[in-house]
Parts: structure tokens; sequence; C-alpha cells
């Protein structure tokens, strides 16, 4: 695994920063916000509120774990254009969008985002000590508390407009679903949450955090197909047959290090977590290595998307930490492989496609935009540095 960690390392430092420190803007703030399929930077673009955030984690995270200075600086400049701009000083929270000046342009807040900045904010006062920092990640968690979560049916609510006036959840529906309840909010709720308790160990905080993984395993864990359930109606019931397999196995690893992080020995929801490792080994993983996107109705959706695949290496190392079964070895090898012969861009000023098709042609989406950013793939490299050695 040395030699693979050696080839991510390589990955990140040569290839996914360096990508994204070049549309560092530096007239109007933060980053650009669009490069298309075909490697046109959009400098008049809109900044997504979730890609500044996941901006100023990935340049913190590679500061903490590289200790360069480059990172740091560009970690610094995501910093002041989060909080200058896509923070809200007059009502509160991250707003959802903002032109490439920084006005916002949809002012919507979300629950999702809000964690964002809290995990984002988080990880850059680890390694600045910058308690304004801490503060505003402080200021969201009690936003999300105080606003976004619903005592009656013990689950964090989705959307709000500016004012936090509840509306319906557009932005995080799909599949033709408006849903009230969605696990992907939770799941990115839990991770934020438990970067936080990394740096304040507040009770309140780690019973939050206990919450959440109760509720993963009460509501959200189908005890009979190992799979976790995607969207809720407001009395936690299913609203459509969905799987998720990229979802369920990066789930995997964020319930554990979560329990790891604030010291819960719980057995039941360990055992989850490998569960749902076993099953996503076993139903997701295609006959060439890679990972599916999802299941809906008994179909099979056969997109490589980009971060299903580096979510499912993190996933399945971490289950390899915990088992010990080589069989989640190989599919951490073989992931990899087909990301380097498929996924990888590797035109002059490329990144990572955003997936690849059935066919193993890339989809011709975006190279960069409002969700396409350096928190997953960066991520991974981070993550296998810190678990396998520097």
């Amino acid at each position: 695994m040395n030699t693979f960690v050696n080839e991510f390392r390589n990955e990140l430092e040569t290839h996914i920063l360096p990508f994204w420190a070049k549309l560092k803007d530096d007239e109007n703030g933060g980053y650009y916000g669009l490069v298309d399929y075909d490697l046109h930077v959009h400098k008049d673009a809109g900044k997504g509120g979730i890609a500044t955030c996941r901006q100023l984690w990935a340049f913190s995270a590679a500061y903490r774990v590289l200790k360069k200075e480059a990172y740091l600086q560009q970690a610094n400049h995501a910093y002041r254009f989060l909080t200058e701009y896509v923070f809200d000083h007059q009502y509160k929270g991250l707003y959802w969008m903002v032109d490439y000046k920084g006005n916002p342009s949809d002012d919507r807040k979300h629950v999702y985002a809000q964690a964002f900045g809290v995990y984002a904010l988080t990880e850059y006062y680890r390694v600045t000590q910058n308690q304004e920092a801490l503060d505003y990640a402080k200021q969201l968690y009690k936003l999300i508390e105080t606003v976004g979560f619903n005592e009656e049916t013990n689950a964090y609510k989705e959307e709000f407009n500016r004012k936090w006036e509840e509306q319906s959840n557009e932005m995080l529906s799909e599949n033709g679903v408006i849903a009230d309840i969605t696990m992907n909010t939770h799941l990115h709720v839990l991770e934020a949450y438990t970067n936080l308790y990394r740096v304040w160990e507040d009770e309140q905080l780690k019973g939050r955090i206990a919450n959440l993984i109760d509720l993963f395993y009460e509501k959200v864990f189908d005890k009979q197909s190992k799979f976790l359930q995607v969207f809720f109606n407001n009395h936690w019931e299913s609203i459509i047959d969905l799987k998720s397999y990229g979802h369920d196995i990066e789930a995997s690893w964020l319930i554990d290090d979560a329990l790891k992080v604030t010291g819960n020995n719980d057995r039941k929801y360990t055992q989850m977590v490998i569960d749902i490792a076993y099953n996503i080994e076993k139903s997701g993983v295609l006959k060439d290595g890679s990972l599916a996107y999802e299941n809906e109705n008994g179909k099979i959706d056969y997109t490589r998307v980009w971060w299903v695949q580096v979510e499912a290496m993190v996933g399945f190392y971490n289950a390899y930490e915990k088992t010990k079964d080589e069989k989640f070895l190989k599919a951490v090898e073989r992931i990899w492989d087909y990301v380097k012969t498929y996924m990888i861009d590797s035109r002059e000023g490329g990144e990572w496609y955003w997936s690849v098709e059935a066919d193993d042609q890339p989809t011709k989406r975006e190279i960069a935009g409002p969700w396409k950013c350096p928190y997953h793939n960066a991520r991974f490299c981070l993550e296998f540095i810190e678990r396998v050695g520097k």
C-alpha cells in the first residue's frame, strides 16, 4: 500500500492542488466558479457557498498534513472570501451562491451548506488557531441546532430562505422527489460536528453527535438489506427505493470517524460500519473494479462518478483497518487502477472528469463548479497519507 500512497501524494501535489490553486481569483476573491468540459475558465461565473467551504477545507487540511506554506496562503485566501462574502452578516449563515464579485445571487440557506461551513472553518482553526474562525464555526453550529433542527421529528431540516423561513427542499432532492429529511444532510452534519469536536470538546456537541449516530442506526440503516435509505418524509418513512453506493461507503467511514473521535465503543454501531462496507463491496463494485453510482427501483446507474470512486477507496481501506480482510485492500487497488486509466483528466490544464459513462468515455460536464471542488479527491489522498504513513 505504501507504493499506492506515494502515487496518491504525487497526484495530490502535482495535479489536484495545483489545478485549484491556479483558479485563485486575486481580483475579486475566492476561486473562479466554473471550468467547463473544454477547460475554459469562466471568470464571471458564480461562486458556490459549498465550493468555497470545500476549497477552504482542502487547502487547510493539505497544510495540516503536508506543512507547505503555499497551502496555508491558499487557505487564508479562501477564509477571507468565505467570511467576508459568503457569510450573511445581517441574517447569519452561509449563502448558497454569490456572483463572481461576491454579491449574493442565490441567498437561500441550506443546513447542508452550513454544515460545510462548520467543517471548513474548524479545519482552518486546526492549522491557524484563529479564534475568529472557531467562533464562526460555533455560530453556525448553534444556528443549525436552534433553527435547523426539528425536535418533534428528531431530524435536521433542509432548506430556508435568507431570513431563515423554512421552504421546500429543492437543492438536495433528486430522483423526482421532494424530501423533508435526507440522509445526505444528516451525514454531513455528522461530519462537520465530528471535526468541531476535535477542537472543542463540548458535552452538548458530543451528545448531538451521539444522537446523529443513533439516527443512522435506527432510522437510516436498513438492517435487513444493509443499505442506507436516502430520502424520507417527516415521519422518517423512506419515499423512494434508492440505493446510493457512494453515500453508503462514505457514510461507513465518516460514522466510524465520529465513533473514534468521541470515544463511542458501542459494538452495534461498529458492526453497522462493517456491514455497510461488506454490502457495498458485494453489491456496488463492477467487473472493472469501479463503483456504480446508484440503484433506483432495481435499475443500476453504471455512471462512474469521481467522488464515488474516492469515497469508496477511503471506506474500503477503513473497513480493512477494522477487519483485516484483504478483499478490501484489493478493492482499493482495483478502483485506483480504474481511476488512473479513465477518471484522471490528463489534458493540459485538466483535473479529474466529473464522471465516466458505462462505455468508459468521460461525461461532458464541468471540471470545476459549485459541486465539483477539491474536497473528495484531495481528502482521499490526505486520508491515505495519514493512515498509511507520510
